[in-house]
């Protein structure tokens, strides 16, 4: 390329179009990124991709705390992914088979790793769609159950295919863990794969295509904004003893999901329109992200804050909910210089034209899980602030005022709660 180091994101992002002979409309769903094992980057389109990469050691010195011999050895890629700003109800408009084979493939790759937790039952729906289109339709002399256990991986996420022994699957249904999946369940699923006849082969792939990203739709966290952070563990046992967690919280226009990164399901969803929000920077502390919404105490209607520990906190937070700046997802910690952002009920919410059906199950993963949370418990009396446990004695904030719709209230005081 001639003159390398002035060519902006914009200008290869056009050349990349070209050569994937894309439409236009793909501007707007796609962006560069620079990613690498510790750090990755949506860039903006005045951003030069080669300046940038010559900085990088700097980004990882400033934004994570890799180890120094690490980061001389990192070098980033350049990639074409999804451009998280782009609405999920326009996916299902698209005809181009190209695209939606992108948008597939990225969405795929997401369930595989274990970025989009899902259900047993939503794993099989996924990975018969993923059978159908690699394999073709279903033939029962060919397609046997030991033929697909010997790719499970490739059509379930790696962390559920794993059996381990027996000693430890009978542990696992002792203390309620969810079960590994299996072939058998992917093979009944696979086998109901709708055929829609005499289609050609290009209006079957739109069909799967379309089918494999209209499911992901229903997982709250597709589309969203990714960064890493740790919240307080419940005391446990003789000794009060505590700890942190490690979580994944993602960031829509719609919500926010705390989701537990081992054990891969939410512990925490909410609307925008249920919580208030803010971030504080303890001195010689790591950034706090603090959720505030209703909850229950022991059959007493409380507000309950959840502190989010992370140094992505700002960068990734504010970056997303302002469309300001470019948005990072690291797998370690980020400095940032702070400021406070706008109220994400305050700002214009985009809604889609259909919500995404509510999962029912008791055991899904996709519901939310407060009894595993440390969560402040506490409620409002005029100015003062009745503690539940433990105590203390003022607000971290004051509330973010909407004109949204909502449904988040301050609670009162009951006459038998302790004050702080």
């Amino acid at each position: 390329m001639d003159n390398l180091p002035s060519v902006t994101a914009h200008e290869l992002q056009r050349m990349v179009l070209d050569v994937l002979k894309l439409p236009e409309s793909a501007q707007e769903i796609f962006s560069l990124w620079l990613v690498s094992p510790f750090l990755g980057v949506q860039l903006k389109p005045k951003h030069q991709p080669y300046k940038i990469c010559r900085q990088w050691q700097e980004l990882l010195l400033r934004f994570t705390s890799c180890p120094v011999d690490e980061i001389v050895e990192d070098e980033p890629s350049l990639q074409f992914r999804r451009n998280i700003f782009f609405l999920r109800r326009k996916e299902l408009q698209i005809q181009d088979e190209d695209v939606l084979r992108l948008l597939y493939e990225e969405a795929k790759h997401n369930v595989l790793e274990g970025r989009f937790p899902c259900d047993p039952a939503d794993c099989d729906a996924l990975g018969a769609l993923v059978c159908r289109i690699n394999l073709g339709p279903y033939h029962p002399e060919q397609h046997t159950a030991s033929f697909l256990k010997e790719k499970l991986d490739c059509f379930l996420p790696s962390h559920l295919c794993h059996r381990g022994h027996k000693l430890f699957s009978s542990l696992r249904k002792r203390t309620g863990s969810r079960p590994p999946v299996s072939e058998q369940g992917l093979l009944r699923a696979f086998r109901e794969v709708p055929e829609a006849g005499a289609c050609e082969e290009h209006a079957t792939l739109l069909r799967l295509y379309h089918a494999y990203l209209q499911k992901c739709h229903e997982l709250p966290y597709y589309g969203c904004a990714f960064f890493f952070g740790e919240i307080d563990k419940p005391v446990q046992g003789l000794l009060h003893r505590a700890g942190r967690k490690a979580v994944t919280v993602a960031i829509s226009l719609e919500g926010v999901y705390v989701m537990d990164t081992k054990e891969k399901y939410v512990l925490l969803g909410l609307r925008f329109q249920q919580l208030s929000w803010d971030h504080t920077v303890p001195n010689e502390e790591e950034p706090i992200l603090w959720l505030e919404f209703d909850g229950e105490n022991e059959g007493q209607q409380v507000n309950k804050l959840l502190k989010v520990y992370s140094k992505q906190v700002c960068v990734c937070w504010g970056s997303y909910l302002n469309f300001n700046g470019c948005v990072c997802v690291s797998h370690s910690n980020l400095h940032y210089n702070y400021r406070i952002f706008q109220s994400p009920a305050t700002a214009s919410v985009p809604t889609s034209d259909q919500q995404p059906p509510k999962i029912q199950r008791q055991s899904s993963v996709l519901c939310s899980r407060i009894q595993r949370l440390a969560t402040i418990d506490y409620v409002e009396e005029g100015k003062e602030i009745k503690r539940v446990k433990p105590r203390r004695t003022t607000s971290f904030f004051g509330r973010q005022l909407s004109n949204a719709p909502t449904s988040y209230s301050a609670v009162r005081a009951a006459e038998n709660l302790e004050q702080g």
